[in-house]
């Protein structure tokens, strides 16, 4: 059924929500995620999640006590400056050397509750992200073995997927005010570095003052390294899991027009497309890539379409699309009107069908045109 109704062109072959968005009046199908996160509340609790943590949060583990060392994630491990205490030489150089090594001290404390917080966060981005791959391996594998068109088991199992991308967004959130809090114990810390610096100019000074001067410059230093390594290790996590989330928004949504049409894609198509030209081209002409002849009540083209359209992108990854409706001109006039807003609105279908597998809506025009070859309505998907 599916051979009698679509022809594929291999001229290239060789060479708001989610929901709202893909599903339109059957978004229905597909819960927010606050609704997905209500009914699946097992997996919101997924192994390897922190138990009453929630995004944007920073709860977990008390913070560790000076002297002790807190990790950071694998391969880090803060452990505090030990700040040497001083004597009081009753000068005023004494009094701004104290004023300073208690500022170093603060900053060992919250250097240590940082390192926590982001290793308690670090392990809940794992949990989120295991509950997600869970949730998508389930998806994909029953898709694989063929399954019933929006399936409401594997609608479920979105909804848990998309809960869990949700927290791992939130985590990045916790994760930013998180780097901005270690930005602002590192300014204090190069201060107080600067300062003790500084200070070793400053007339009035005794030979002891000096002496504890240099052993702060030294701890000052250290404290700064612990900063800008803890700091470099959150910002390097938030690229990380928002360049992660991005790419999996994409493939949730193309994983959700699987789905409803109960076939199994691959990936997102517009992940992989360069940067558009500044110009497609003029025109349409030669073979179609796919010609989709709408012959009986239910044509299934959807797995056609996208493969037709990965190995377009393969070989032309800055190629768009036209969808141009066809209808053919045979029979009375009202048979003919009939055929023509047939034609279009079978083209309007593909055309939320290849935004759904991922092609971005700039790289789309759809037209309509007649052809008295034509025996029924057809939708023809050119490569420009």
């Amino acid at each position: 059924m599916m051979a009698a109704a679509l022809t594929i062109g291999f001229g290239l072959a060789g060479c708001g929500t989610i929901d709202d968005a893909l599903f339109g009046a059957d978004s229905a199908l597909f819960g927010s995620s606050d609704q997905g996160a209500a009914q699946n509340q097992s997996a919101a609790t997924a192994p390897g999640t922190l138990p009453g943590t929630t995004p944007g949060t920073m709860s977990g583990a008390a913070p560790a006590a000076m002297g002790g060392a807190a990790s950071a994630g694998a391969g880090l491990t803060i452990t505090p400056v030990t700040i040497e205490p001083g004597s009081d030489t009753g000068t005023a150089v004494s009094k701004t050397v104290a004023g300073l090594r208690d500022q170093l001290s603060g900053l060992q404390n919250k250097i240590v509750s940082a390192a926590q917080s982001l290793s308690n966060l670090k392990d809940a981005s794992v949990g989120y992200a295991g509950s997600y791959q869970g949730a998508k391996a389930q998806i994909t594998t029953r898709l694989q073995i063929g399954t019933t068109r929006g399936n409401p088991e594997l609608v479920s199992q979105w909804n848990v997927a998309q809960s869990a991308l949700d927290s791992l967004s939130g985590n990045i959130n916790a994760l930013s005010a998180l780097g901005t809090e270690i930005a602002g114990d590192a300014s204090t810390a190069h201060y107080v570095l600067s300062t003790a610096q500084a200070t070793m100019n400053v007339s009035g000074a005794v030979d002891e003052d000096h002496r504890q001067l240099v052993v702060l410059e030294d701890e000052a230093q250290q404290t700064t390294v612990l900063t800008d390594r803890l700091l470099k290790e959150v910002s390097d996590d938030i690229q990380r899991q928002t360049a992660y989330v991005a790419n999996e928004r994409a493939n949730l949504t193309t994983l959700a027009a699987a789905i409803k049409d109960g076939v199994l894609y691959g990936g997102n198509l517009g992940s992989g497309m360069a940067a558009a030209p500044a110009s497609y081209g003029a025109g349409i002409g030669g073979t179609p890539l796919v010609s989709i002849r709408f012959d009986h009540a239910r044509v299934e083209y959807q797995q056609i379409l996208y493969s037709a359209l990965s190995q377009a992108l393969q070989a032309q990854p800055s190629a768009s699309f036209a969808v141009v409706a066809v209808s053919p001109t045979r029979g009375t006039v009202a048979a003919v009107q009939l055929a023509q807003s047939a034609a279009q609105r079978h083209a309007q279908e593909v055309l939320r069908s290849m935004t759904d597998m991922g092609v971005p809506g700039a790289r789309l025009s759809v037209s309509s045109t007649t052809d008295p070859t034509a025996s029924v309505p057809e939708v023809r998907v050119f490569v420009r």
